[in-house]
C-alpha cells in the first residue's frame, strides 16, 4: 500500500523550496548568474525542445552529478550559481529541487509550471538533436 502519493510529495516538496514564477522568467535565460537546469528524459527534449543554454541534467543522474564524491560529479555543480530546474510541468522538477536542496545545494529553484508553461507564453525554445 502506498503511504504517500505523489500529489502529496509534490506538494511537501513545493511548501519547502523556492518557485520562480514562469511569468518574466525569459529574463533568466541572460543572467549569468542563474543555470537553468533541464531534468527531463532526452526523448522530451528530441520532441520538444528545452529553454535556450539550458544544461540537461536526466532526473535518474542528477544526485550523482551533484555531488562531489560521486564518480560522476559534474563541475557545473560545483559553482557559486542559482540553479533554477525545470520539467515539463513542474512536477519532477518540484522534487529534484528538494533532493539537491536537502543534499547542501544553497542557491536552488524551481520554474513555476515548467517548460509547458514557458512555451505557452510564447518564450523562446531550442531545438535538441541527441548526442
Amino acid at each position: 500500500m502506498i503511504c504517500h502519493g505523489v500529489k502529496e510529495l509534490v506538494a511537501k516538496a513545493t511548501s519547502e523550496i523556492e518557485t520562480i514564477p514562469v511569468e518574466g522568467a525569459d529574463v533568466l535565460m541572460e543572467n549569468s548568474e542563474i543555470i537553468l537546469v533541464d531534468i527531463r528524459d532526452v526523448r522530451e527534449l528530441e520532441r520538444d525542445g528545452t529553454i535556450p543554454g539550458s544544461v540537461h541534467v536526466p532526473r535518474g543522474m542528477l544526485e550523482f552529478w551533484v555531488d562531489p564524491e560521486s564518480p560522476y560529479h559534474k563541475e557545473v555543480f560545483a559553482s557559486d550559481k542559482t540553479f533554477v530546474f525545470f520539467c515539463a510541468s513542474a512536477w519532477r522538477s518540484a522534487l529534484a529541487t528538494k533532493t539537491v536542496q536537502d543534499m547542501g545545494l544553497k542557491k536552488v529553484a524551481q520554474l513555476e509550471g515548467g517548460l509547458g508553461a514557458w512555451k505557452k507564453l510564447q518564450y523562446p525554445i531550442e531545438k535538441r538533436q541527441r548526442k
